[in-house]
């Protein structure tokens, strides 16, 4: 199938104008343009814009998405360079997952903390811990008066 830029921005959530920068940014060497020199994209182009998404979505810099990209137009003699590129990638996206995770038990922690019975007296006592600890160094009291 062939599809034009509106078409390929309804069937990914990506404006048109994203598709165009992406195009600017070298990263749809692949897409070819019709005799108006308008962009058509076919499936296997959608194909490899379903990768640049994950990429960017999982937090790859448009430039390591171009270097990919322009590794995969070199075809398979670049393989152990994509091999590469997207290990260091998952490092970093494992690494960010890690993050989160711990992020995440922070935030579940609050809400039990908020939805338990005792509650105020929980808070209570975390903020008479907080002006305690900051005057035993010395330091002014920026918590407001209850």
């Amino acid at each position: 199938m062939r599809y034009s830029i509106q078409e390929v921005a309804a069937k990914t959530g990506l404006s048109s104008y994203t598709l165009r920068y992406y195009d600017k940014a070298g990263l749809l060497p692949f897409v070819a343009r019709n005799t108006a020199g308008y962009r058509i994209f076919t499936d296997g182009d959608l194909v490899l814009l379903h990768t640049i998404m994950c990429l960017k979505n999982t937090g790859m810099a448009i430039s390591d998405i171009r270097r990919y990209i322009d590794d995969v137009m070199a075809g398979p003699t670049s393989i152990a360079d994509r091999k590469a590129l997207l290990t260091a990638h998952r490092a970093k996206v494992l690494a960010k997952q890690q993050q989160l995770t711990e992020n995440l038990r922070e935030v579940d922690y609050k809400l039990g903390l908020y939805a338990a019975p005792d509650a105020v007296t929980q808070v209570q006592g975390e903020l008479a811990a907080a002006r305690a600890d900051k005057a035993a160094n010395g330091l002014a009291d920026p918590y407001p008066a209850s």
